[in-house]
């Protein structure tokens, strides 16, 4: 006497999370067995292992060792092939229960009820096929059919389709688009309409009329692709296609461009380095986001938009559907997308093109940044040609020169003199041995007695190393981290937040001073130092206000110097604008007197570094008008005043 047949449920759609199937070795499809037998008589052969081997094979989409009758084995395999093929690598289960095994004479048949279950996104979808296996006296087999994978299928196939998600846009302070869905052309090798001799040359003419280093690599490329692939080559802008000539490119025979729309900023150039770009994902990507990237979505490929990218992207829809041979279809699922939600920075878009356009015939390394001290906000962050496509303006790591001597002046302040304590501006310091000069063609008439308002006006190294003993770089460090300096904050996008160690000692401490030795800032970080000054207290720079209706990922806590360091004063504040007002009405930046507006205060700056005569020099300017604050930044200049000065009052000039 047998036990009853096992219970069967009906067909189930699950919503669950996201969950991580076992990979079949070598098919690269998830397989699970779940396995239910009736108990049956001992001496009655058991179809577990038939059972599990069916399940499996098809769960893997290769039926090598599934118990079939083998003359139905080269045609099951090829069926298989086919009605799986439109399913890509989606993961599928397949569990199988066994029910009553019963006895026809001396053939023996046991039903088999084959539960798929396929991973699409967020949700599964499951159902059932049926079949029956048989013993011949020496194993059990199942007969193929293509039922088998779905009831419905007759002479149909399965397609999973993702159905794209509406990216999320980046918006600037004032909710306007800066990046969103703008149109472009892809220029690519269309093999399907090209003879499989002839794609070698078509390749590499193409590559050619782009003015690709190595055409060679295209055209290799090109021709390992899919027999009817269409291979790209480039992405361009449909209004602003570059330095790509559309009518010489469509002269090109194979050539095809196809219309289509991303994600893009207002020009080529536009906050590149920080907003980033988006493309095909990579396959680190789609490795990394562990089901959520398939192979072709876009998503963000560098800058905040691979930052944001889970924020942007959105969740894409995915559907299942039986197609038939008569071009019908067949529903089985469908999941509609998800559109991307907007990300928020502070970026003013008139701003951003101004200092870009300012630095696009600068050749070194360059940048400008600007930020609204009463509010931290990044206003423009432009990193110029010469970076080679790094965030000059965030993440560039340099001496800052004197420009650091705004923080020296507040270790002086808070030591005991003011901005009209007497100081000695000498040729030349001498500490520990090594000797120091003022910056090459020095004003000999600026050389004698000064103050502290002088010295910092003219930009006198000698005067304020003579006065090292005042202040250890502890004192140095409180300073900076008082203006901002070395202090993390919640920016929204990576950044050099700048070093000032509070260990430097002899002649490392006397360069620290005048902005030299281990003292590092980023553009950034020295115009929040001009912005703590405008504002009368440490300001905490912010470009990404808004991820997706949730603040940016919180900033790390500053270290235990930024957190023991007495905040800035008003009346530090004021003597420091003193400081850098006499800069412009007497000093180094006496070209920014007649600006239009508010009184300009200002601070310049040159780091030499190197060999030569005269050495090379990290050139520096920042300086605040109401409530703008600006740094400027050229990595190989002539000295702070005469390299980046003049980008300084451009940028003024046209933010007025």
């Amino acid at each position: 006497m047998h036990p009853p047949a096992a219970a069967r449920t009906p067909l189930v759609r699950r919503t669950r999370a996201r969950r991580s199937l076992a990979r079949a070795a070598g098919a690269g499809l998830a397989v699970v067995v779940a396995l239910t037998l009736a108990a049956c008589s001992p001496a009655r052969p058991d179809p577990t292992e038939a059972a599990e081997a069916l399940a499996a094979a098809l769960a893997e989409g290769n039926l090598d060792t599934a118990p079939l009758a083998a003359a139905d084995r080269e045609r099951a395999a090829a069926e298989l092939t086919e009605v799986l093929a439109g399913t890509g690598e989606v993961d599928r289960a397949v569990a199988a229960t066994v029910g009553e095994v019963r006895e026809d004479g001396e053939t023996l048949t046991a039903p088999v009820t084959l539960e798929w279950t396929w991973e699409l996104g967020e949700q599964d979808l499951a159902y059932r096929t049926t079949t029956t296996l048989t013993h011949d006296g020496e194993e059990w087999t199942a007969l193929w059919s293509r039922e088998l994978v779905h009831a419905a299928i007759g002479d149909g196939v399965l397609a999973v389709e993702t159905v794209p998600a509406e990216r999320g846009r980046v918006l600037a302070g004032d909710k306007t688009p800066l990046v969103m869905p703008r149109p472009v052309l892809r220029i690519g090798v269309d093999k399907a309409n090209l003879a499989p001799e002839g794609v070698a040359e078509v390749a590499t003419n193409l590559a050619a009329a782009l003015g690709f280093d190595d055409p060679q690599a295209f055209a290799d490329r090109a021709v390992a692709a899919g027999p009817r692939a269409f291979v790209e080559a480039i992405t361009v802008r449909q209004e602003d296609p570059g330095d790509v000539d559309l009518d010489a490119v469509r002269q090109v025979r194979g050539v095809l461009l196809l219309p289509d729309v991303l994600p893009l900023a207002p020009t080529r150039q536009f906050a590149r380095p920080i907003l980033g770009t988006v493309g095909p994902a990579t396959a680190e990507i789609v490795e990394e986001s562990e089901g959520a990237v398939r192979p072709g979505d876009q998503t963000g490929l560098s800058g905040l938009q691979r930052q944001y990218d889970e924020v942007l992207r959105g969740r894409p829809g995915t559907t299942m559907v039986i197609r038939r041979g008569d071009g019908s279809a067949v529903d089985l699922f469908s999941a509609p997308p998800e559109a991307g939600k907007d990300v928020t920075v502070t970026l003013d878009a008139a701003l951003q093109t101004a200092a870009e356009e300012i630095l696009a015939a600068v050749e070194p390394a360059s940048a400008i940044v600007a930020l609204r001290p009463s509010t931290g906000e990044v206003l423009a962050a432009a990193s110029g040609p010469g970076g080679q496509g790094l965030s000059t303006a965030t993440l560039g790591a340099y001496a800052p020169g004197s420009t650091f001597k705004v923080a020296t002046a507040l270790a002086l302040l808070r030591s005991g003199l003011t901005p009209d304590s007497p100081l000695q501006c000498t040729p030349t310091a001498t500490a520990d041995g090594r000797e120091f000069s003022n910056y090459p063609g020095f004003p000999a008439d600026d050389l004698g007695p000064t103050t502290l308002r002088g010295a910092i006006a003219s930009s006198c190294n000698a005067a304020l190393i003579a006065q090292r003993d005042r202040v250890d770089a502890r004192d140095l460090a409180d300073a900076a981290a008082a203006l901002g300096l070395g202090v993390p904050a919640a920016l929204g996008v990576p950044y050099v937040t700048g070093e000032a160690p509070a260990d430097a000692t002899g002649t490392e401490h006397a360069a620290a001073l005048i902005g030299q030795g281990r003292i590092q800032a980023s553009p950034l970080a020295m115009a929040t130092v001009a912005a703590s000054v405008a504002r009368g207290e440490r300001v905490a720079p912010v470009l990404v206000r808004d991820a997706g209706g949730q603040p940016p990922s919180p900033a790390a806590s500053p270290d235990a110097g930024a957190r023991d360091a007495g905040p800035l004063t008003a009346a530090e504040a004021e003597a420091l604008r003193s400081l850098m007002r006499a800069v412009v009405e007497d000093g180094t930046g006496s070209f920014l007197a007649d600006m239009p507006g508010e009184p300009v205060h200002a601070k310049s700056g040159t780091a030499e570094y190197g060999t030569g005569d005269p050495p090379r020099a990290h050139a520096w300017m920042i300086a605040f008008q109401g409530d703008l604050a600006v740094a400027t930044f050229v990595e190989d200049g002539i000295a702070g005043a005469q390299t980046a000065g003049p980008l300084l009052e451009e940028f003024l000039r046209r933010a007025a």
